[in-house]
Order: C-alpha cells, then sequence, then structure tokens
C-alpha cells in the first residue's frame, strides 16, 4: 500500500495554500464575510474539479485505446448541496460533452461506464457519500 501526503498552510485568515507529493501548489480562499480573500477557489469545489479531472483522464484513455477521435471534450458537473450544515453534496450529476465526427453512442457509453464502475478512484470514494449521477451528449463538428 503506498501512501499519499498533503500539506496545507495557511496564509492569512481562511486562505490557505496546498500542495501534495506532486509539488504543485493550490490555493484555496472563503469569502471575505468568512475571513477569506475571494482570490482562489474553495476546498469544496476542489472535489468536484477533482472528480472531473478524474474521470475525464479515463474516458479519454479509454477513448485513445479505441482509437476514437475527439474535436473537443469537457465535463459539466453540478451538484446539490444540503441546506443544513455541514452543507455536503447530497447529489452530483456529471455531463460528459463530446464534439468529434462519426463518434458512435456505443464507444462512448462504455468508456464512461468503466470510468464510473471501475477506474475512477474519485467516483468510488465520493459515490459511498453521495448519489452521482450521469449523461452524456455528442456535438457534431460544423
Amino acid at each position: 500500500m503506498s501512501v499519499k501526503h498533503a500539506e496545507v498552510i495557511q496564509l492569512k485568515g481562511i486562505t490557505f495554500a496546498g500542495k501534495t507529493d506532486t509539488d504543485h501548489w493550490v490555493m484555496m480562499d472563503g469569502p471575505e464575510n468568512f475571513g477569506g480573500s475571494n482570490a482562489a477557489i474553495r476546498p469544496k469545489e476542489l472535489l468536484l474539479l477533482g472528480l472531473g479531472g478524474c474521470t475525464g483522464s479515463d474516458v479519454v484513455t479509454i477513448l485513445q485505446k479505441k482509437r476514437v477521435q475527439l474535436n473537443s471534450f469537457k465535463i459539466n458537473i453540478s451538484a446539490d448541496i444540503a441546506d443544513e450544515h455541514p452543507q455536503v453534496f447530497t447529489k452530483i450529476h456529471i455531463e460528459y460533452v463530446f464534439s468529434g465526427n462519426d463518434l458512435q453512442a456505443k464507444d462512448l457509453e462504455r468508456a464512461i461506464e468503466l470510468s464510473m464502475t471501475k477506474y475512477c478512484s474519485v467516483t468510488a470514494m465520493l459515490q459511498k457519500a453521495v448519489e452521482i449521477t450521469h449523461s452524456y451528449k455528442i456535438e457534431e463538428k460544423k
């Protein structure tokens, strides 16, 4: 079993910088009315970006192995948040948006399925605590 490390340091108020073993820094902040500078992403939002990056990397890699050519690819993520504290995500929806010529639904669906059920570690962790749904659409290149 390997171990990952993270370091988070306070810069000012609730403005923090964090890095992991890859030695890349990311800024986190909160709104000014809570002691932040409103200068960076919120920590909870990083979870959504991590989810998108994880599943997106899987899908692209799987499609490349299938020799599927994408002109563009993006992921839209929406999350419902509980009204009461700790205001956790109660539902997350991932929309995969593919652009290309002659894209086959079966290839895209299989890549998404493999990511969601086998490869994406962020999905595997989050779905233990929150419902995660997904959809996709194909935008033909014009």
